[in-house]
């Protein structure tokens, strides 16, 4: 219907709005993927010491970023900034740090899963098999959650863990 609001949270990564979580949070191995060793939670060191840019951006493939190439939050960087650390950040706020990161590792696959149901949405299939789609939205959407514990709800996570398989199932669709 016009006019009617999106279940769905903005599923677009936004790296302006956000305190380049997945620069610290993720753990990089010296292959193909990442051009060098770093460990988890803590902050590339090609991230810019004034700001949140990264140094390489315009030649990440050519040194061996691939993986960051590659990689998308899907919008769980800047709504975990925005929303949930009301624009705090780990650089004025060391303490924040894990808490950002940890909360990056539980948002990113619910963010991930709202995008694949959003695209199902699109698929040829009758509006009744639809309906477990909807249902699995709306869990992992809580209403106005104001921390990462809203979305290690059990609800929400069966949610989650549920997606492949409702996925799975409109297959027998196409």
């Amino acid at each position: 219907m016009a006019g009617e609001a999106s279940p769905f949270p903005d599923l677009t990564a936004d790296c302006s709005r956000c305190a380049a979580i997945c620069c610290v949070a993720y753990p990089f191995d010296d292959n193909d993927e990442f051009g060098l060793l770093k460990a988890a939670d803590a902050p590339c060191p090609n991230l810019s010491n004034s700001c949140f840019d990264c140094t390489i951006h315009k030649d990440l493939d050519r040194k061996g970023f691939k993986g960051c190439v590659a990689y998308s939050c899907a919008g769980a960087g800047q709504r975990i900034t925005q929303e949930l650390f009301d624009g705090e950040n780990w650089r004025d706020d060391p303490d924040l740090l894990t808490h950002m990161t940890y909360a990056l590792r539980v948002l990113r696959p619910i963010h991930e899963a709202l995008l694949l149901l959003k695209e199902s949405e699109k698929l040829p299939v009758p509006k009744s098999a639809l309906a477990k789609g909807a249902t699995l939205t709306a869990a992992l959407c809580p209403e106005n959650p104001t921390s990462i514990y809203d979305f290690e709800d059990p609800e929400v996570q069966d949610a989650l863990a549920e997606v492949p398989n409702y996925l799975q199932s409109l297959a027998a669709y196409l």
